[in-house]
């Protein structure tokens, strides 16, 4: 079982200060063309890796959608808002998605099911632009994140037992090095560092950070 910890109540140690993706490049023709030629770049690693491995040394698979949503203010990235009762994540912000089943071809069918599951997202409305290194959790799963382009997002229908909202958050605002706050908690006898990156009233932390800063880098190099 995952401590319970205060995220929002973790000291801020430092911010990674880059300098902000570049405007030009916040557009679904960039990063589509970056995806099929990608730059050398090193993702991050987390201390949720180091941390956390069950018992057989195998984590379970599962898989997000980064959902890039086109609108016609800019480029913003959609996020569900889990429910209060769940048994592991209750309350956070995350992206769609959730465990590989036995019928998924692959991570990304994986992301487009649960994604229609959680948010009631056509995936005839989703554009695969491609995958980011996996990511290890604490709890034991094995992430691939999928980003995508939605160009029409239509009426979504959340499935209230997983989720309590979902909101967007401009693309510019996340892909910006001085939003992104290095926050370090107290579990038991030893300190997980992680990555928060505040929007509003969100408090976006953890795996899904950690994410975001892959894509980051990616977009970055």
């Amino acid at each position: 079982m995952t401590p319970i910890i205060d995220p929002q109540s973790a000291p801020v140690d430092s911010i990674a200060g880059e300098p902000a993706v570049e405007s030009s490049r916040l557009n679904p023709d960039w990063i589509r063309k970056r995806f099929q030629h990608p730059a050398v770049w090193q993702p991050e690693s987390s201390d949720e890796h180091c941390e956390f491995l069950l018992e057989n040394n195998e984590f379970r698979h599962a898989a997000v959608l980064i959902g890039v949503v086109q609108r016609a203010h800019g480029l913003t990235v959609l996020f569900t808002q889990r429910t209060a009762h769940l048994s592991q994540h209750a309350g956070q912000i995350s992206f769609p998605g959730g465990r590989a089943e036995a019928e998924d071809k692959n991570a990304i069918a994986t992301a487009l099911r649960e994604t229609q599951e959680e948010i009631g997202l056509d995936p005839s409305k989703i554009e695969i632009l491609g995958t980011l290194p996996n990511y290890f959790t604490i709890t034991g799963y094995c992430v691939t994140p999928v980003v995508a382009s939605i160009a029409d997002i239509g009426e979504l229908t959340l499935d209230q037992n997983e989720v309590a909202e979902i909101f967007e958050v401009p693309l510019p605002f996340l892909m910006d090095g001085k939003m992104h706050q290095r926050r370090t908690v107290t579990i038991g006898q030893s300190k997980r560092l992680f990555y928060a990156m505040p929007y509003q009233d969100y408090f976006i932390w953890g795996a899904t950070a950690g994410m975001l800063r892959n894509l980051f880098h990616f977009l970055r190099t």
